[in-house]
């Protein structure tokens, strides 16, 4: 899953995608071998100011129709929690909703998503975007995630939604110490039988950990990426498609696939 922001403020500043590049960029990324698009207009780094979702729509949609045009066949994902920037954007060609409150932040969200039977990526997060960070706790940060999700497929299954993706959301409301036990313990994730989708890239938990800075990180994420596929990853959410994508293949000879 490569990542494509329109917006001003995601925390690395190469992911920043001008509207006039955004076909450019997307064509490389499949290209170097991404399977989806991501597409946000909202930033959801730590800190991050909410935007109006008129505003979010006016980012994502003109680039969701000029990819939709330019690659016909490609799975699109929005990266969004308004349930009206969702409806936008499926209306105009994407094709998987990423929701990183996993339904919680707009109560139209899961019936809009089981009534049209779109996949939809449901994330782990602990507070919002403003305070995520500010002194996350668990007792156990696996099992407390674990039991979000058992919590979360209960609800989903009562309302008809089958097809969807397990985001633990790393750095959401997560120190460094609980992000590396969540990957080390990711195993324990399948016994919910759902895809599971990593977005680790360049974060804080590799360029803090190694002392650098997201522009410098990319090595880091590779090692973690493997790690992450060895430990039970489906998808990877990136900035850095070819890199990704050459860590899959050498996964998949590693295990015979």
């Amino acid at each position: 899953m490569g990542i494509l922001n329109v917006t001003p403020d995601s925390f690395f500043e190469r992911s920043r995608i001008a509207k006039d590049k955004i076909v450019d960029t997307a064509g490389l990324m499949l290209q170097n071998g991404a399977s989806i698009l991501d597409i946000g207009g909202q930033s959801t780094r730590p800190g991050a100011e909410q935007i109006e979702a008129e505003t979010e729509s006016q980012r994502v949609i003109p680039a969701i129709l000029a990819l939709r045009s330019a690659f016909p066949d490609c799975w699109i994902s929005i990266d969004t929690y308004n349930t009206s920037v969702a409806k936008n954007a499926v209306n105009c060609g994407a094709d998987i909703v990423n929701d990183i409150s996993a339904g919680d932040y707009d109560a139209e969200m899961l019936p809009f998503i089981a009534e049209n039977k779109i996949p939809y990526v449901a994330m782990h997060k602990q507070g919002n975007p403003q305070t995520m960070q500010k002194n996350p706790d668990y007792r156990n940060v696996t099992d407390e995630v674990i039991s979000y999700f058992n919590r979360k497929q209960k609800l989903f299954q009562s309302i008809g939604i089958d097809n969807w993706i397990v985001d633990p959301g790393f750095g959401f409301g997560k120190t460094i110490e609980h992000n590396f036990q969540l990957l080390r313990e990711l195993q324990q994730f399948r016994i919910l039988e759902k895809p599971i989708l990593i977005g680790i890239s360049r974060k804080s938990m590799i360029w803090k950990t190694l002392q650098t800075t997201a522009e410098k990180a990319l090595n880091g994420t590779t090692a973690l990426h493997m790690t992450a596929l060895i430990n039970g990853a489906d998808i990877l959410r990136v900035h850095d498609v070819k890199e990704a994508k050459e860590c899959v293949t050498l996964y998949q000879a590693l295990h015979g696939k």
